[in-house]
């Protein structure tokens, strides 16, 4: 399914001009080699252009169409007119050596056999190149000892004469054609997977570039290089067949999204990878300022969600959404030289809005005036997970994909987010923020069935659920003790919290006396305040039957949830007054 949808992708995008034909790839290149006729070295010219990355400008290569590049891995393998130092010039940052002459012998040996016959002064020009160029000597040429540092940095260099490429060539690009076609007839033939056609079979796929992590000349999607891998003695992706047209197409799509960021986001280990097929970027951004909202895009998502439930056409701009356009959403994470499909997900549009919405209708909860945002972003979600006084605030590697993937799909959260948010609270000693209880009170309601849960917003002082009265009961004894000690430093909270959530008859009983003598100190100087809580002490222990000797982690989150509902409700009316 992966393979088939970057395929199709691939076509739409190709129809549209945006990838290049099967064939050729863009490569980033750094320097041009100019050349005479007769081969000679005129200069080395930089094609490296100036980007903004954040705050900075740097200097950067560009994006030139070449010749498709080899896969390589350990071995010699010259590509055809772009390389690095080592096979165009023989040459590292440390010289001449075996290797570099292995390779510079091995690129000598390709562009003088695919040249042979064709005909035209650019090709003229690197077969003298190659004929008598001596890596040997390449200290005693002006043009590469200037600039021996730059060019031997690993990056791709391409020939040129004045400012017309090798590739651009006429005559050079009817040669790489014919030698192209050549050599898939000469290739194992089959059915491919993809397609379910007979064709080709490409033996190596090309890598992927440009997910964090992985190695940085690319990572493989589809390979095999143990024998524990292969079936029927059938050796590297013979196993698993693809033919040539498909793996470029794949491939290509793939780089492509990659390369343009406002298909991809990073969340935790892994890259997301997002489209809809040929449509416009109104989907792309919708989808992404969805996922991961900013303060100031509050309003306009509250409208998507709002159109979506009322029927109504859904806009971005002057663009209307199709709430029926196929949309598909992929992470990737980085395995060593390999890439780990964390999940692939593919829906309507409209579909993955409303699993959206519905998740942030899961997370609504009461939250502080302080705070701006309504809806909770992924990250955010991940964040509350984390120790906030951590040098290394990322949360466990895998479990970004699988939240958002629950998300998208509608399907039950992973039990480690809950468990996390509960660890996490434990360790703060009750210190319970908007976003951990909108995480319990969304995990509650879509992983343990909790069909109330949509009334506990804000405060529900209907509810007789003894988790939920013991969490109430345990805030307002915090508060009775904050206001017959004012300024103090530390509440039962930070010692008694983590006991009263998980075994509440042995911790309740010692609250219970020692809130009589924090009321006898209320009476003396706050009668008001004492009458008010004796009331509100009545209504709570009048839902109790016992206190329960343990709770679940189902009736943790409960607690944990009337905690926090009480105690914003106590800032709501110091608010009001």
């Amino acid at each position: 399914m992966i393979l088939q949808a970057l395929v199709n992708h691939y076509e739409n995008l190709a129809e549209r001009g945006k990838v290049d034909q099967e064939g050729w790839s863009k490569a980033k290149v750094s320097y041009a080699i100019n050349l005479s006729k007769d081969g000679k070295i005129l200069g080395i010219f930089s094609l490296k252009q100036e980007e903004e990355r954040g705050k900075k400008r740097v200097w950067v290569p560009r994006q030139i169409k070449v010749p498709e590049m080899v896969t390589r891995s350990s071995g010699v393998s010259a590509n055809f007119l772009c390389d690095n130092s080592k096979y165009m010039l023989g040459i590292d940052e440390n010289g001449t050596n075996q290797r570099a002459l292995e390779c510079f012998e091995a690129a000598k040996k390709r562009h003088l056999w695919m040249l042979r016959e064709t005909e035209g002064d650019m090709a003229q020009a690197v077969k003298n190149f190659f004929e008598t160029w001596n890596p040997e000597k390449a200290e005693e040429c002006d043009e590469i000892r200037e600039k021996w540092e730059e060019i031997t940095d690993g990056g791709n260099l391409v020939f040129c004469r004045g400012v017309k490429y090798a590739q651009d060539d006429p005559c050079i690009q009817e040669t790489w054609e014919e030698a192209r076609n050549e050599s898939s007839e000469d290739e194992q033939a089959g059915i491919c997977l993809v397609t379910g056609k007979e064709a080709p079979i490409s033996r190596i796929h090309k890598t992927i570039r440009g997910v964090p992590g992985a190695q940085s000349s690319g990572a493989a999607l589809v390979s095999f290089n143990a024998p524990a891998f292969e079936s029927y003695g059938k050796e590297q992706s013979y196993n698993a067949p693809v033919g040539k047209h498909a793996e470029f197409a794949y491939t290509t799509a793939l780089n492509y999204l990659l390369d343009q960021r406002k298909y991809t986001f990073q969340l935790g280990d892994s890259m997301i990878i997002f489209w809809a097929e040929n449509a416009e970027e109104a989907y792309q951004t919708a989808f992404f300022d969805s996922v991961d909202p900013k303060p100031d895009n509050q309003e306009e998502i509250r409208g998507i969600f709002e159109n979506l439930k009322m029927n109504r056409a859904v806009q971005i701009g002057n663009v209307t959404l199709n709430p029926e356009q196929q949309f598909y959403i992929l992470a990737l994470a980085p395995n060593a030289a390999r890439l780990s499909v964390r999940f692939f997900y593919q829906n309507s549009f409209g579909n993955i809005l409303k699993n959206l919405s519905e998740h942030y209708e899961r997370m609504s909860v009461v939250r502080p005036s302080w705070e701006d945002k309504e809806y909770m972003g992924i990250r955010d979600m991940l964040f509350e997970t984390v120790n906030q006084n951590s040098k290394d605030k990322s949360p466990v590697p895998n479990m970004a994909a699988f939240v958002l993937k629950a998300i998208l799909s509608g399907v039950r959260y992973p039990a480690s987010l809950y468990t996390d948010i509960l660890i996490r609270i434990r360790a703060e000693q009750g210190k319970v923020t908007w976003g951990k209880a909108g995480i319990i009170k969304a995990y509650l309601i879509r992983n343990m069935n909790w069909k109330e849960g949509g009334k506990y917003m804000g405060l529900n002082e209907e509810s007789r659920e003894t988790s939920y009265v013991l969490g109430r009961l345990f805030s307002v004894l915090e508060s009775i003790q904050m206001d017959a000690n004012p300024g103090i430093k530390a509440t039962i909270r930070d010692r008694y919290f983590n006991s009263a959530c998980a075994t509440p008859a042995s911790i309740f009983p010692v609250l219970i006396k020692l809130k009589n003598s924090h009321m006898k100190k209320l009476e003396r100087e706050k009668g008001g305040a004492k009458v008010y809580y004796e009331k509100l002490l009545t209504e709570l222990m009048g839902k109790l039957n016992e206190y329960p000797k343990r709770l679940s982690l189902e009736e943790q989150g409960k607690f944990i949830l009337g905690y926090y509902h009480q105690v914003q409700r106590k800032y709501e009316k110091k608010e009001e007054k």
